[in-house]
């Protein structure tokens, strides 16, 4: 499948895939992320759930606080 992540083409085996899954392959490892389904905002509780298919677009942000 095809879809978007962070406005950058991927493509990715099979016709869908989880919030987590795609985390995991993309290695985003960050604690504190923000991720949207054609934006849509997944909650961390759904992101085993979430499914990800051909042509959405994913936004995945990472939060950074600072002072």
């Amino acid at each position: 499948m095809n879809i978007i992540v962070n406005n950058n083409p991927e493509t990715i085996e099979g016709d869908t895939i989880t919030v987590n899954q795609l985390l995991q392959l993309k290695n985003f490892t960050f604690r504190m992320l923000i991720v949207k389904i054609n934006g849509t905002l997944v909650q961390k509780g759904d992101y085993e759930t979430a499914a990800i298919h051909d042509a959405d677009d994913v936004s995945v942000l990472h939060l950074i606080s600072g002072g």
